[in-house]
């Protein structure tokens, strides 16, 4: 355990760290980035997730798919690196913070959902033509995501108190 403390040291006590927190405009701009990078991942997921619940059942879930996916990714894309470097700026405290941890756990979780939709439902879905109704597991995916990601950000808001 001493091991894993002194590594988060070493990680806060890093020049990345030290310059981010000595910098007046590079921590808000990466929190901009984490935000905004969430905005387009949850705010997809939460738009797919609403289709699969039964909401605009007008709009067809392949289509919607291709369309919001991509913009999910890009949430990724800033969420990693910035979170990643918001991180490091506090490593010894959030290092042992059971909230950050619940919130890395959750989003473990959130991935493998996505992982399970996608490989045992969605995939098998589209392969059969896309037609009819999602199954009932679609729908279960989905209720998982919404909650899961509400949890996500409510430990992300309360990371900052």
């Amino acid at each position: 355990m001493q091991s894993y403390h002194k590594w988060l040291e070493w990680l806060e006590k890093s020049g990345w760290a030290v310059g981010i927190r000595q910098s007046l405009w590079l921590y808000p701009a990466l929190e901009i980035l984490h935000i905004f990078g969430i905005v387009l991942l949850v705010g997809a997921a939460f738009l797919f997730d609403l289709r699969l619940l039964g909401f605009s059942r007008n709009l067809p879930v392949t289509g919607l798919s291709k369309h919001l996916l991509p913009w999910s990714q890009r949430g990724l894309i800033l969420i990693i690196p910035s979170g990643i470097l918001l991180f490091l700026t506090n490593a010894q405290a959030l290092g042992v913070d059971p909230v950050f941890w619940t919130k890395v756990g959750l989003i473990l979780f959130a991935g493998l959902n996505v992982f399970v939709f996608h490989r045992f439902v969605y995939e098998p879905f589209k392969r059969h033509g896309a037609r009819g109704d999602l199954p009932g597991m679609a729908r279960l995916c989905a209720g998982i995501s919404i909650v899961v990601w509400v949890a996500v950000v409510a430990c992300g808001r309360l990371l900052a108190y």
